[in-house]
């Protein structure tokens, strides 16, 4: 009887051949859902009561992150398209490097957008604002820098 395969192993990839750019994209995705996931529970968003659809909501991810029910849903559709990608090294490459993009525009967003104006459709703060300046920083350089070959198998 043969024992079931990994899911690595039944897509044709062994574990162990993962590449960087592949390891990066899971964690990112991984990431982002645990946070989708966090901004909706009471406790660890403070201000549960005032989570809010758009930029009007109160609600605080460990006290500090502005997020709202659309923020969080763009955490865990951002998070299921990392672990999505990183099925492959070409697609893992392209959503760090898309995805660091993003999240270098959604720093330039913080900074030029005002609280009560109607071009502000997510609720951003400081620390929102040097936390998406990190995860460009850190997507795109995982993206760009990432060596563009396999790691050698061990026996």
């Amino acid at each position: 009887m043969t024992e079931p395969l990994e899911p690595a192993q039944r897509a044709g990839q062994p574990e162990s051949t993962r590449s960087i750019v592949q390891l990066g994209a899971l964690s990112a995705g991984t990431l982002f859902l645990v946070v989708g996931i966090a901004g909706f529970v009471p406790g660890v968003t403070g201000n549960y009561d005032e989570l809010a659809f758009g930029h009007e909501s109160g609600a605080l991810l460990l006290g500090v992150f502005a997020v709202s029910v659309l923020h969080n849903v763009v955490h865990l559709v951002f998070g299921l398209a990392g672990v999505v990608a990183a099925r492959r090294a070409d697609l893992a490459r392209w959503y760090l490097i898309v995805g660091g993009l993003i999240y270098l525009a959604l720093f330039l967003y913080g900074l030029i957008v005002r609280p009560g104006g109607s071009a502000n459709v997510l609720p951003v703060n400081d620390a929102d604002n040097w936390l998406h300046l990190g995860v460009a920083v850190t997507m795109l350089g995982l993206g760009l820098a990432a060596p563009r070959i396999r790691p050698a198998t061990t026996v």
